[in-house]
Protein backbone atom coordinates (compact mmCIF):
# COMPACT_ATOMS: atom_id res chain seq x y z
CA UNK A 1 0.00 0.00 0.00
CA UNK A 2 1.47 3.52 -1.15
CA UNK A 3 0.22 6.68 -1.38
CA UNK A 4 -1.23 7.55 -5.21
CA UNK A 5 -0.99 10.23 -7.19
CA UNK A 6 -4.72 11.81 -7.38
CA UNK A 7 -4.71 11.94 -3.46
CA UNK A 8 -3.48 15.15 -3.44
CA UNK A 9 -4.52 18.63 -2.56
CA UNK A 10 -4.97 21.56 -4.93
CA UNK A 11 -1.14 22.23 -4.76
CA UNK A 12 -0.58 19.05 -5.11
CA UNK A 13 0.44 18.41 -1.45
CA UNK A 14 -0.70 14.95 -0.04
CA UNK A 15 -4.14 14.93 2.19
CA UNK A 16 -3.30 14.39 5.41
CA UNK A 17 -4.98 10.59 6.05
CA UNK A 18 -7.60 11.47 8.84
CA UNK A 19 -9.17 13.89 6.67
CA UNK A 20 -9.71 11.88 3.84
CA UNK A 21 -11.06 9.23 6.37
CA UNK A 22 -13.54 11.94 7.70
CA UNK A 23 -14.26 12.78 4.01
CA UNK A 24 -14.72 8.96 2.59
CA UNK A 25 -16.85 8.48 5.96
CA UNK A 26 -18.99 11.77 5.43
CA UNK A 27 -19.83 10.50 1.63
CA UNK A 28 -20.64 7.65 3.31
CA UNK A 29 -22.60 8.62 6.00
CA UNK A 30 -25.09 10.87 3.49
CA UNK A 31 -25.60 7.77 0.60
CA UNK A 32 -26.45 5.32 3.11
CA UNK A 33 -28.85 7.86 4.83
CA UNK A 34 -30.31 8.69 1.06
CA UNK A 35 -30.88 4.92 0.50
CA UNK A 36 -33.38 4.53 4.12
CA UNK A 37 -34.88 7.94 2.79
CA UNK A 38 -35.82 7.38 -0.29
CA UNK A 39 -38.56 4.82 0.54
CA UNK A 40 -39.77 7.42 2.85
CA UNK A 41 -39.96 9.82 0.81
CA UNK A 42 -42.17 7.06 -1.54
CA UNK A 43 -44.87 6.42 0.67
CA UNK A 44 -44.88 10.39 2.20
CA UNK A 45 -45.99 11.00 -1.42
CA UNK A 46 -48.99 8.53 -1.69
CA UNK A 47 -50.06 10.20 1.31
CA UNK A 48 -49.49 6.77 3.35
CA UNK A 49 -48.57 8.65 6.36
CA UNK A 50 -50.71 10.44 9.39
CA UNK A 51 -49.23 12.59 10.50
CA UNK A 52 -46.92 13.96 7.08
CA UNK A 53 -44.77 17.52 9.17
CA UNK A 54 -41.23 17.26 7.67
CA UNK A 55 -39.69 17.11 11.59
CA UNK A 56 -41.77 13.57 11.85
CA UNK A 57 -40.60 12.30 8.62
CA UNK A 58 -36.88 13.42 9.27
CA UNK A 59 -36.65 11.57 12.63
CA UNK A 60 -38.35 8.32 11.27
CA UNK A 61 -35.86 8.52 8.66
CA UNK A 62 -32.57 8.57 11.10
CA UNK A 63 -34.38 5.71 13.20
CA UNK A 64 -34.42 3.62 10.43
CA UNK A 65 -30.82 4.79 9.65
CA UNK A 66 -29.69 3.94 13.27
CA UNK A 67 -32.02 0.58 12.86
CA UNK A 68 -29.99 -0.48 9.90
CA UNK A 69 -26.89 -0.22 11.74
CA UNK A 70 -28.14 -1.95 14.49
CA UNK A 71 -29.28 0.37 17.22
CA UNK A 72 -32.10 -0.90 19.30
CA UNK A 73 -34.92 1.42 19.48
CA UNK A 74 -37.17 1.97 22.90
CA UNK A 75 -40.75 1.64 21.19
CA UNK A 76 -42.74 3.82 24.23
CA UNK A 77 -46.71 2.91 24.52
CA UNK A 78 -48.63 4.90 22.27
CA UNK A 79 -51.04 5.21 24.68
CA UNK A 80 -49.37 6.63 27.62
CA UNK A 81 -46.09 8.26 26.24
CA UNK A 82 -44.03 6.72 28.09
CA UNK A 83 -41.09 4.64 27.72
CA UNK A 84 -41.34 3.18 30.91
CA UNK A 85 -44.73 1.70 30.80
CA UNK A 86 -45.54 -1.75 30.76
CA UNK A 87 -46.57 -1.40 26.85
CA UNK A 88 -43.20 -0.59 25.70
CA UNK A 89 -40.70 -2.43 24.06
CA UNK A 90 -37.44 -2.91 22.51
CA UNK A 91 -37.46 -3.08 18.61
CA UNK A 92 -33.96 -5.14 17.62
CA UNK A 93 -35.01 -6.56 14.56
CA UNK A 94 -32.23 -5.29 12.16
CA UNK A 95 -32.86 -5.91 8.78
CA UNK A 96 -29.50 -7.21 7.64
CA UNK A 97 -30.43 -6.71 3.40
CA UNK A 98 -30.47 -2.95 4.40
CA UNK A 99 -27.08 -3.29 6.70
CA UNK A 100 -25.50 -4.24 3.60
CA UNK A 101 -25.60 -0.98 2.46
CA UNK A 102 -23.63 0.77 4.82
CA UNK A 103 -20.87 -2.89 4.81
CA UNK A 104 -20.57 -1.85 1.27
CA UNK A 105 -20.00 1.83 1.43
CA UNK A 106 -17.46 1.12 3.92
CA UNK A 107 -15.76 -1.91 2.19
CA UNK A 108 -15.42 1.06 -0.87
CA UNK A 109 -14.03 3.46 1.59
CA UNK A 110 -11.61 0.83 3.36
CA UNK A 111 -10.06 -0.69 -0.28
CA UNK A 112 -9.74 4.03 -0.76
CA UNK A 113 -7.83 4.46 2.16
CA UNK A 114 -5.94 1.33 1.73
CA UNK A 115 -4.78 2.80 -1.56
CA UNK A 116 -3.86 5.82 -0.55
CA UNK A 117 -1.78 4.82 2.24
CA UNK A 118 1.59 3.26 3.32
CA UNK A 119 1.18 0.24 5.57
CA UNK A 120 2.19 1.68 8.97
CA UNK A 121 0.02 4.85 8.81
CA UNK A 122 -3.47 3.54 7.72
CA UNK A 123 -4.28 3.54 11.47
CA UNK A 124 -4.44 7.20 10.88
CA UNK A 125 -7.65 7.13 8.02
CA UNK A 126 -8.69 4.24 9.58
CA UNK A 127 -9.30 6.44 13.55
CA UNK A 128 -10.43 9.58 12.00
CA UNK A 129 -13.48 7.86 9.37
CA UNK A 130 -14.36 6.17 13.14
CA UNK A 131 -14.97 9.12 14.70
CA UNK A 132 -16.81 11.32 12.06
CA UNK A 133 -19.00 7.97 11.79
CA UNK A 134 -19.57 8.02 15.41
CA UNK A 135 -20.25 11.67 15.29
CA UNK A 136 -23.00 11.36 12.78
CA UNK A 137 -24.75 8.11 14.81
CA UNK A 138 -24.61 10.58 17.94
CA UNK A 139 -26.16 13.06 16.36
CA UNK A 140 -28.69 11.38 14.69
CA UNK A 141 -29.85 9.51 17.70
CA UNK A 142 -29.52 13.14 19.48
CA UNK A 143 -31.90 14.75 16.71
CA UNK A 144 -33.86 11.82 16.19
CA UNK A 145 -35.02 10.54 19.69
CA UNK A 146 -38.70 11.33 20.26
CA UNK A 147 -40.93 10.35 23.37
CA UNK A 148 -42.39 7.87 21.68
CA UNK A 149 -38.79 6.53 20.11
CA UNK A 150 -36.21 6.18 23.13
CA UNK A 151 -32.73 6.25 21.95
CA UNK A 152 -29.86 5.47 23.83
CA UNK A 153 -26.95 8.09 23.00
CA UNK A 154 -24.19 5.37 23.65
CA UNK A 155 -25.44 3.03 21.22
CA UNK A 156 -26.24 5.38 18.71
CA UNK A 157 -22.53 6.57 18.62
CA UNK A 158 -20.91 2.89 19.07
CA UNK A 159 -23.20 0.49 17.28
CA UNK A 160 -23.10 2.03 14.18
CA UNK A 161 -19.20 1.92 14.37
CA UNK A 162 -19.54 -2.37 14.71
CA UNK A 163 -20.99 -2.65 10.56
CA UNK A 164 -18.79 0.08 9.15
CA UNK A 165 -15.79 -0.71 10.87
CA UNK A 166 -15.98 -4.24 9.82
CA UNK A 167 -16.93 -3.25 5.98
CA UNK A 168 -13.43 -1.19 6.05
CA UNK A 169 -11.52 -3.73 7.62
CA UNK A 170 -12.49 -5.99 4.69
CA UNK A 171 -12.30 -3.50 2.37
CA UNK A 172 -8.29 -2.45 3.26
CA UNK A 173 -7.45 -5.96 3.64
CA UNK A 174 -9.01 -6.92 0.19
CA UNK A 175 -6.74 -4.06 -1.25
CA UNK A 176 -3.53 -5.35 0.77
CA UNK A 177 -4.02 -8.87 -0.53
CA UNK A 178 -3.05 -10.27 2.86
CA UNK A 179 -3.38 -9.56 6.79
CA UNK A 180 0.68 -9.48 6.99
CA UNK A 181 1.03 -6.49 4.73
CA UNK A 182 -2.15 -4.64 6.05
CA UNK A 183 -0.82 -4.81 9.58
CA UNK A 184 3.13 -4.78 8.82
CA UNK A 185 3.39 -8.28 10.37
CA UNK A 186 5.37 -10.97 8.47
CA UNK A 187 2.82 -13.79 9.19
CA UNK A 188 4.79 -16.03 6.92
CA UNK A 189 8.04 -15.62 8.76
CA UNK A 190 6.14 -16.13 11.80
CA UNK A 191 5.21 -19.21 10.76
CA UNK A 192 8.60 -20.10 8.91
CA UNK A 193 9.93 -20.29 13.23
CA UNK A 194 7.60 -23.00 14.53
CA UNK A 195 8.14 -26.33 14.92
CA UNK A 196 6.99 -28.90 12.05
CA UNK A 197 4.21 -29.99 14.47
CA UNK A 198 2.71 -26.61 15.07
CA UNK A 199 2.60 -25.74 11.43
CA UNK A 200 0.58 -29.54 10.57
CA UNK A 201 -1.29 -28.38 13.66
CA UNK A 202 -1.91 -25.24 12.50
CA UNK A 203 -3.15 -25.98 9.19
CA UNK A 204 -5.22 -29.28 9.69
CA UNK A 205 -7.26 -26.43 12.14
CA UNK A 206 -7.51 -24.07 9.90
CA UNK A 207 -9.02 -26.14 7.13
CA UNK A 208 -11.51 -27.67 9.80
CA UNK A 209 -12.48 -24.13 10.07
CA UNK A 210 -12.70 -23.42 6.00
CA UNK A 211 -14.50 -26.99 5.84
CA UNK A 212 -16.87 -25.58 8.76
CA UNK A 213 -17.67 -22.48 6.87
CA UNK A 214 -18.39 -24.48 3.51
CA UNK A 215 -20.84 -26.55 5.35
CA UNK A 216 -22.72 -23.65 6.81
CA UNK A 217 -22.72 -22.38 3.36
CA UNK A 218 -23.62 -25.08 1.83
CA UNK A 219 -26.69 -25.29 4.35
CA UNK A 220 -27.59 -21.66 4.03
CA UNK A 221 -28.06 -22.27 0.14
CA UNK A 222 -29.77 -24.99 -0.06
CA UNK A 223 -32.14 -23.53 3.11
CA UNK A 224 -32.49 -21.00 0.64
CA UNK A 225 -33.71 -22.87 -1.86
CA UNK A 226 -36.12 -24.22 0.49
CA UNK A 227 -37.38 -20.80 0.93
CA UNK A 228 -38.04 -19.82 -2.94
CA UNK A 229 -39.74 -23.10 -3.01
CA UNK A 230 -41.95 -22.39 0.11
CA UNK A 231 -42.55 -18.47 -1.38
CA UNK A 232 -43.60 -19.84 -5.19
CA UNK A 233 -46.21 -22.74 -3.12
CA UNK A 234 -47.45 -19.89 -1.54
CA UNK A 235 -47.30 -16.99 -3.44
CA UNK A 236 -51.36 -16.60 -4.05
CA UNK A 237 -51.55 -16.20 -0.35
CA UNK A 238 -49.02 -13.72 -0.34
CA UNK A 239 -50.69 -11.95 -3.41
CA UNK A 240 -53.89 -11.75 -1.86
CA UNK A 241 -52.34 -10.22 1.41
CA UNK A 242 -50.89 -7.80 -0.71
CA UNK A 243 -54.05 -7.17 -2.43
CA UNK A 244 -55.76 -6.63 1.01
CA UNK A 245 -53.40 -4.32 2.10
CA UNK A 246 -54.23 -1.89 -0.65
CA UNK A 247 -50.95 0.23 -0.18
CA UNK A 248 -50.97 1.46 -4.16
CA UNK A 249 -48.19 1.05 -6.19
CA UNK A 250 -45.62 3.53 -4.35
CA UNK A 251 -46.08 1.63 -1.21
CA UNK A 252 -46.35 -1.45 -2.09
CA UNK A 253 -42.78 -1.26 -3.82
CA UNK A 254 -41.79 0.41 -0.44
CA UNK A 255 -43.47 -2.65 1.40
CA UNK A 256 -41.23 -5.03 -0.83
CA UNK A 257 -38.05 -2.81 0.02
CA UNK A 258 -38.67 -3.36 3.54
CA UNK A 259 -39.37 -7.14 3.18
CA UNK A 260 -36.20 -7.07 0.95
CA UNK A 261 -34.21 -5.86 3.76
CA UNK A 262 -34.94 -8.76 6.03
CA UNK A 263 -34.29 -11.37 3.26
CA UNK A 264 -31.09 -12.25 4.73
CA UNK A 265 -33.05 -12.60 7.80
CA UNK A 266 -35.76 -15.09 6.32
CA UNK A 267 -32.40 -16.73 5.10
CA UNK A 268 -31.18 -17.63 8.68
CA UNK A 269 -35.19 -18.69 9.77
CA UNK A 270 -35.37 -21.23 6.66
CA UNK A 271 -31.65 -22.95 7.99
CA UNK A 272 -33.17 -22.93 11.72
CA UNK A 273 -36.43 -24.67 10.20
CA UNK A 274 -34.39 -26.87 8.17
CA UNK A 275 -32.24 -27.78 11.20
CA UNK A 276 -35.30 -28.33 13.17
CA UNK A 277 -34.59 -26.25 15.57
CA UNK A 278 -37.17 -24.01 14.15
CA UNK A 279 -37.72 -20.44 15.35
CA UNK A 280 -40.07 -18.31 16.89
CA UNK A 281 -42.97 -15.84 15.46
CA UNK A 282 -43.97 -14.53 18.90
CA UNK A 283 -43.61 -15.42 22.47
CA UNK A 284 -44.63 -19.07 23.19
CA UNK A 285 -44.74 -19.36 19.53
CA UNK A 286 -42.74 -22.06 17.16
CA UNK A 287 -42.25 -23.03 13.82
CA UNK A 288 -40.07 -25.70 12.73
CA UNK A 289 -40.15 -28.96 10.26
CA UNK A 290 -42.67 -31.12 12.14
CA UNK A 291 -45.71 -28.34 13.03
CA UNK A 292 -46.80 -24.59 13.09
CA UNK A 293 -48.24 -23.28 16.28
CA UNK A 294 -48.33 -19.08 16.27
CA UNK A 295 -50.93 -16.83 17.20
CA UNK A 296 -52.08 -13.83 14.84
CA UNK A 297 -49.78 -12.35 13.07
CA UNK A 298 -49.69 -8.52 11.41
CA UNK A 299 -50.48 -8.31 7.96
CA UNK A 300 -47.09 -8.40 6.35
CA UNK A 301 -47.10 -9.97 2.42
CA UNK A 302 -44.51 -13.12 3.64
CA UNK A 303 -45.84 -14.39 6.57
CA UNK A 304 -48.44 -15.35 4.85
CA UNK A 305 -45.90 -18.22 3.28
CA UNK A 306 -45.55 -19.62 6.77
CA UNK A 307 -46.34 -22.97 6.88
CA UNK A 308 -49.26 -23.63 8.43
CA UNK A 309 -50.25 -26.70 10.78
CA UNK A 310 -48.41 -29.96 10.81
CA UNK A 311 -46.70 -30.83 8.06
CA UNK A 312 -46.35 -34.76 6.96
CA UNK A 313 -43.22 -34.64 5.25
CA UNK A 314 -41.21 -31.46 6.89
CA UNK A 315 -38.53 -34.00 8.47
CA UNK A 316 -37.03 -34.79 4.70
CA UNK A 317 -35.37 -30.79 5.41
CA UNK A 318 -33.36 -32.15 8.47
CA UNK A 319 -31.18 -33.48 5.91
CA UNK A 320 -30.26 -30.34 4.64
CA UNK A 321 -27.61 -29.68 7.10
CA UNK A 322 -26.42 -33.26 6.77
CA UNK A 323 -25.63 -32.88 2.79
CA UNK A 324 -23.77 -29.81 3.57
CA UNK A 325 -21.51 -31.98 6.15
CA UNK A 326 -21.22 -34.12 3.20
CA UNK A 327 -20.24 -31.67 1.31
CA UNK A 328 -17.90 -30.25 3.76
CA UNK A 329 -16.02 -33.73 4.69
CA UNK A 330 -15.54 -34.50 1.26
CA UNK A 331 -14.21 -31.04 0.55
CA UNK A 332 -11.78 -31.53 3.94
CA UNK A 333 -10.53 -35.07 2.22
CA UNK A 334 -9.54 -32.93 -1.25
CA UNK A 335 -7.63 -30.34 1.39
CA UNK A 336 -5.59 -33.24 1.88
CA UNK A 337 -5.13 -31.54 5.55
CA UNK A 338 -5.84 -34.52 7.98
CA UNK A 339 -2.87 -34.25 9.77
CA UNK A 340 -4.26 -35.77 13.09
CA UNK A 341 -5.09 -38.89 11.44
CA UNK A 342 -1.47 -39.53 9.94
CA UNK A 343 0.05 -38.67 13.30
CA UNK A 344 -2.79 -40.67 15.28
CA UNK A 345 -1.81 -43.61 12.44
CA UNK A 346 1.78 -43.44 13.50
CA UNK A 347 1.31 -43.65 17.32
CA UNK A 348 -1.27 -46.34 16.91
CA UNK A 349 -0.74 -49.24 14.24
CA UNK A 350 -4.67 -51.01 13.80
CA UNK A 351 -5.74 -48.81 11.06
CA UNK A 352 -9.65 -49.56 11.80
CA UNK A 353 -9.40 -47.52 14.96
CA UNK A 354 -7.38 -44.55 13.80
CA UNK A 355 -8.97 -44.36 11.00
CA UNK A 356 -12.69 -44.54 12.71
CA UNK A 357 -11.08 -42.27 15.57
CA UNK A 358 -9.90 -39.26 13.21
CA UNK A 359 -13.18 -39.51 11.01
CA UNK A 360 -15.34 -38.92 14.30
CA UNK A 361 -12.84 -36.18 15.49
CA UNK A 362 -13.37 -34.81 12.82
CA UNK A 363 -16.75 -34.73 12.14
CA UNK A 364 -16.94 -32.83 15.71
CA UNK A 365 -14.78 -30.23 14.74
CA UNK A 366 -16.35 -29.28 11.96
CA UNK A 367 -19.56 -29.72 13.43
CA UNK A 368 -19.05 -27.51 16.06
CA UNK A 369 -17.16 -24.91 13.73
CA UNK A 370 -20.66 -25.20 11.27
CA UNK A 371 -22.41 -24.84 14.71
CA UNK A 372 -20.63 -21.39 16.06
CA UNK A 373 -20.81 -19.58 13.01
CA UNK A 374 -24.92 -20.92 12.87
CA UNK A 375 -25.07 -19.47 16.41
CA UNK A 376 -23.42 -16.12 15.48
CA UNK A 377 -25.87 -16.11 12.32
CA UNK A 378 -29.36 -16.89 14.33
CA UNK A 379 -27.80 -14.35 17.16
CA UNK A 380 -27.86 -11.03 14.81
CA UNK A 381 -30.76 -12.21 12.76
CA UNK A 382 -33.39 -12.57 16.03
CA UNK A 383 -34.94 -9.85 17.77
CA UNK A 384 -37.80 -8.03 18.90
CA UNK A 385 -40.29 -5.96 17.28
CA UNK A 386 -41.02 -4.11 20.34
CA UNK A 387 -45.11 -4.57 19.74
CA UNK A 388 -47.57 -7.17 21.59
CA UNK A 389 -46.27 -10.79 21.38
CA UNK A 390 -43.94 -9.64 18.67
CA UNK A 391 -41.14 -9.55 21.27
CA UNK A 392 -39.12 -13.23 20.51
CA UNK A 393 -38.69 -13.22 16.53
CA UNK A 394 -36.34 -15.64 15.10
CA UNK A 395 -34.15 -18.81 16.14
CA UNK A 396 -32.94 -19.45 19.36
CA UNK A 397 -28.92 -19.56 18.64
CA UNK A 398 -27.90 -21.99 21.10
CA UNK A 399 -30.34 -24.58 19.63
CA UNK A 400 -29.85 -23.86 16.22
CA UNK A 401 -25.93 -24.24 17.05
CA UNK A 402 -26.62 -27.66 18.91
CA UNK A 403 -29.00 -29.17 15.61
CA UNK A 404 -26.80 -27.89 12.88
CA UNK A 405 -23.78 -29.65 14.93
CA UNK A 406 -24.88 -32.71 14.93
CA UNK A 407 -26.52 -32.90 11.53
CA UNK A 408 -23.58 -31.25 9.85
CA UNK A 409 -21.03 -33.56 12.01
CA UNK A 410 -23.28 -36.53 10.75
CA UNK A 411 -22.61 -35.59 7.30
CA UNK A 412 -18.82 -35.06 7.69
CA UNK A 413 -18.49 -38.16 9.13
CA UNK A 414 -20.18 -39.88 5.46
CA UNK A 415 -18.84 -37.27 2.94
CA UNK A 416 -15.16 -37.86 4.91
CA UNK A 417 -15.52 -41.78 4.95
CA UNK A 418 -16.99 -41.91 0.98
CA UNK A 419 -15.01 -39.27 -0.50
CA UNK A 420 -12.17 -41.74 -1.74
CA UNK A 421 -15.00 -43.57 -3.42
CA UNK A 422 -16.42 -40.37 -4.97
CA UNK A 423 -13.20 -39.38 -5.79
CA UNK A 424 -12.38 -43.21 -7.50
CA UNK A 425 -16.00 -42.86 -9.55
CA UNK A 426 -14.52 -38.86 -11.18
CA UNK A 427 -11.77 -40.94 -12.11
CA UNK A 428 -13.48 -43.21 -13.96
CA UNK A 429 -15.87 -41.20 -15.50
CA UNK A 430 -12.50 -38.69 -16.34
CA UNK A 431 -10.66 -41.11 -18.39
CA UNK A 432 -14.08 -42.72 -19.88
CA UNK A 433 -14.15 -39.31 -20.95
CA UNK A 434 -10.96 -39.29 -22.51
CA UNK A 435 -11.14 -42.48 -24.25
CA UNK A 436 -14.34 -41.55 -26.55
Amino acid sequence: MKLRADQTGDRGLPMPLWLQGALETAQAAIISALAVIAPIVAVWATAGFQNSAFDVLARLAGQAWLLIHGVPLELADMGSGAAGSAGSGMLTLVPLGLTLIPFLLAWRAGRRLARASYTDQLWQALLGSWVVYAAFGAATGFVCRTADVVINLWYAMLVPLVPYALGMVVGARREAGSWSRLIGVDAVAWISRTSQHSRWAGSYLASAAKAGFVALASALALSCVLLAADLFIHWNLVVAVYQALDAGALGGAALTIAQLGYLPNLAVFALAWASGSGFAMGVGSQVGPLGTATGPLPSIPVFAAIPAGSLEYGFVALVVPVLAGLLAGWWFLREGENHFDEWLSIKIHARWFTATASTLALGVLIGAVAGLLSAGLAWLARGSAGLGRLTDIGPDPLWTAVWVAAEVGIGVVIGYAAGPWLERQQQVEEEAELKL
